[in-house]
């Protein structure tokens, strides 16, 4: 294979994984418009009950944040 076709080659491979690539992007774009992320709210109960349990264990300890883990 001469220098011409194996730069040839290489051009095609690049130009069709950006080609791949740009179209996984558009399909992960419309997947996340059309289903967006909800963002999970805490009631007051949840947060009483976690500074109860806190109290608990830990006498005089005040709960200042609470983060959902996923």
């Amino acid at each position: 294979m001469d220098v011409t076709g194996l730069f040839s080659a290489c051009l095609i491979a690049l130009i069709a994984v950006f080609g791949l690539l740009s179209l996984l992007a558009a399909i992960m774009r419309l997947i996340t418009t059309l289903f967006p992320v909800r963002e999970a709210r805490i009631d007051s109960a949840v947060v009483a009950a976690i500074s109860t349990a806190v109290a608990s264990v830990w006498p005089g300890a005040q709960v200042s944040r609470i983060e959902e883990e996923s």
